[in-house]
């Protein structure tokens, strides 16, 4: 499959977080991943690490990365360069929802927790 007609997140069990896979593994795709997401104003991610590269591109709203002990703020048109293995969480600290894509430098994305365990993800990775 070329050409994929994409949907818009929808609701997660994570509170405040719509996700949707836009391309990955069960696309064919074994060294990139793209997911879109949308955190409603005071949602956060878990906090949570990859065994691969990121790149987060905010595309509308700002928050907060929270990664090892810095805290950084950022908004629309901001790129978040995350390496991998290195413990992140994502906060919507404005008051409208926060629109952003995850570009993943491998396919499946194996995500764990800061204690080093998988976090099994409600979504395909």
């Amino acid at each position: 499959m070329f050409v994929i007609e994409q949907t818009r997140p929808a609701s997660s069990p994570i509170p405040g977080v719509a996700h949707a896979t836009w391309a990955g593994h069960a696309d064919g795709l074994d060294q990139l991943s793209i997911w879109r997401q949308t955190l409603q104003p005071g949602a956060a991610t878990p906090p949570h690490r990859h065994d691969c590269d990121e790149v987060v591109l905010c595309l509308d709203g700002w928050g907060e990365l929270h990664i090892g002990d810095t805290v950084q703020r950022f908004g629309a048109d901001c790129s978040l360069v995350l390496p991998k293995g290195k413990d992140h969480q994502f906060f919507n600290t404005g008051p409208r929802p926060m629109e952003i894509i995850g570009i993943f430098g491998s396919s499946p994305v194996v995500t764990r927790l800061p204690d080093g365990s998988v976090l099994d993800l409600p979504w395909r990775s």
